[in-house]
């Protein structure tokens, strides 16, 4: 296959990143747009010490950075799922903030990084997060953007930031705890996607 075919073939998993950050069609195909054409202006950028994807990933998250600053204007629209929180159902308040069930061991995470599924269903979890929650963690881990940049970006307050990606996390980590950790590792085995 060619580099352009190559190219095009990681449209759709481009698009998709580009969706769960932006949460704005247009603007995510705006933004893969400019990554793919960027690619194969100077396909020579592609050194191949990594993967193509990799590669692409790299240049689509310049892209999303420059269509957030683009679009900074349009306000954020919280939604009562932002709102929702997890703490109680997570945390034993009434004796301090321990957990109401211990956590159990993930055995090393960095060995499950490394499995096609894990990623399948960690995309599963980020799809199924609050908007704005999943843009906030995006924007922070993925982008790594300051919290200056995102609390101007969607026009909040820092407290308010560090509230949503606190639930954010809760629900990631409860979305993982269910649909991998707990979930028998069985060869071939998928687990199930959230609902």
């Amino acid at each position: 296959m060619d580099f352009a075919a190559e190219v095009q073939a990681l449209r759709p998993q481009l698009l998709r990143f580009a969706r769960s950050q932006l949460r704005n069609d247009a603007w995510a195909e705006d933004a893969v747009s400019d990554t793919v054409l960027a690619a194969l202006e100077k396909p020579q950028a592609f050194a191949g010490r990594s993967q193509l994807k990799t590669w692409l990933v790299g240049v689509l998250k310049h892209k999303l950075i420059d269509q957030l600053r683009r679009h900074h204007r349009e306000a954020t629209t919280l939604t009562t799922h932002d709102a929702e929180d997890l703490d109680e159902a997570l945390f034993d308040t009434a004796h301090g903030e321990h957990w109401r069930d211990m956590p159990r061991d993930w055995g090393r995470p960095d060995a499950a990084l490394g499995q096609r599924q894990f990623f399948e269903v960690l995309q599963a979890c980020m799809d199924h997060l609050p908007p704005t929650q999943g843009r906030v963690f995006l924007m922070r881990e993925w982008l790594e953007l300051s919290t200056d940049e995102i609390c101007k970006e969607l026009q909040i307050t820092a407290t308010n930031l560090w509230v949503l990606l606190h639930r954010a996390r809760l629900r990631l980590q409860q979305c993982l705890q269910q649909r991998w950790f707990d979930t028998p590792a069985t060869a071939g085995a998928r687990p199930a996607s959230p609902r």
